[in-house]
């Protein structure tokens, strides 16, 4: 089955398979998107905790 556009003729099965590509690159970059992300928010907790963690031994050392 051929669909002509124009000039340009596509046949239907290589736009599927433009489409199934196109799709998963966009899954991949959504995918790296989210780790990074998520590696970032942990980071950030655990520094959170350990800053947390020096206030508490430096109010203790004040004492």
């Amino acid at each position: 089955m051929e669909l002509i556009l124009g000039t340009v003729r596509l046949n239907i099965g290589d736009m599927f398979f433009q489409l199934f590509f196109f799709l998963l690159i966009l899954f991949i970059i959504t995918l790296v998107i989210r780790l990074f992300r998520s590696s970032s928010k942990k980071n950030k907790e655990q520094l959170d905790r350990i800053e947390e963690k020096l206030d508490i031994l430096l109010s203790k050392r004040e004492k």
